[in-house]
């Protein structure tokens, strides 16, 4: 009985690991918003009205779940890659790995948050009026410089959440268990507690997918006038309906990838297939609306109204992107998986 209990705790690790990523990183995101919101920090309501604006609230929140799903799908990954490798029984054998993996987590997550959070706010200042560059920039300059500051800082910030979730889950799942003679890798396919192969590959790559994809558009977002007096139902719309659209589309292609199932999971190759098929799909669309633009640039030199025409190519491009993305999903799923199908 308690062999059973082991090895289904064994089991529940992939789903434990996520979800203490999770807990860590919303305890931080309330915990910075209270220190920030609450009637006796400074500027509290200055703040309290500037995060009341859905402009500035909805992508907030998007970019918080954003980071979740990413931690969360990594986590989960770590730890279903050292189920395949060593088998349940040896993983049982581990002592506290949840609680190892929460505490180093929690510690990487608390430096980023007062290291180098402070640090990009000082960064982001020197360009602000009354900053020390802010006339080198001029006051023309200074979108664009902050949209690069916000590009170099996501970047760097989601640098840092993959090596704080690869550092936890190395302390973690570190240790080799003396498993019994029989017990075999990959024997996590076969509990109670793991999702089959064929679906958690599926969601592997549409979770990160989808974050790519979402973390792509609050980049982008800083290079365009975003104004903070939207309504909240397009907001939502955007930040959150679409995105929920983009994962079923990449679970569906990821999906057909892997039909008719691997026999093991192998996740991280789920993550490579997303990335992979991100990375393609952006400079696929991006070149064809490219040369949609300049064939209406064109027409437009002919004294041809180009309104519908945008509108149009905007439309024809939203489609492509849709269908192009199930295609790439299951074309490079099956491509990485072909040898393990």
């Amino acid at each position: 009985m308690a062999a059973s209990s082991s090895f289904e705790r064994a089991q529940r690790l992939p789903g434990n690991f996520a979800w203490i990523a999770v807990a860590v990183d919303a305890a931080l995101f309330v915990l910075g918003m209270a220190a920030q919101l609450l009637p006796f920090s400074p500027h509290g309501e200055q703040m309290r009205g500037v995060y009341a604006q859905p402009g500035v609230w909805v992508p907030l929140l998007s970019r918080a779940v954003t980071v979740w799903l990413l931690a969360a799908t990594l986590a989960w990954c770590h730890a279903r890659k050292a189920l395949d490798e060593r088998g349940a029984a040896r993983i049982a054998q581990l002592r506290g790995p949840g609680s190892r993996f929460g505490a180093v987590f929690l510690a990487a997550m608390v430096v980023n948050m007062l290291a180098l959070t402070p640090l990009f706010y000082q960064a982001q200042l020197l360009f602000m009026p009354g900053g020390p560059l802010h006339e080198r920039v001029g006051t023309y300059g200074l979108r664009p410089v902050m949209a690069v500051s916000m590009l170099v800082q996501s970047a760097i910030q989601m640098l840092v959440l993959v090596a704080s979730v690869w550092l936890a889950a190395r302390f973690a799942l570190r240790g080799r268990g003396s498993g019994p003679a029989g017990s075999s890798p990959g024997a996590a396919d076969g509990g109670a507690g793991a999702a089959p192969p064929r679906r958690a590959v599926a969601l592997v790559a549409a979770a990160t997918f989808v974050s790519l994809q979402v973390w792509t558009g609050h980049v982008a977002s800083g290079w365009v006038d975003t104004s903070r007096d939207s309504d909240a139902v397009p907001l939502l719309l955007g930040w959150f309906a679409v995105p929920l659209l983009i994962w079923a589309l990449a679970f569906w292609g990821g999906w057909l990838g892997a039909a008719p199932g691997p026999v093991h999971t192998r996740p991280f190759r789920a993550v490579a297939a997303a990335v992979s098929a991100f990375v393609l799909l952006q400079a696929v669309c991006a070149a064809l609306a490219l040369g949609g633009l300049l064939w209406i640039a064109g027409a437009s030199f002919s004294g041809v109204s180009s309104g519908g025409r945008l509108a149009a190519l905007a439309a024809l491009m939203a489609a492509i992107y849709l269908v192009l993305l199930v295609l790439g999903m299951r074309t490079v799923t099956r491509r990485l998986y072909r040898r393990y199908l």
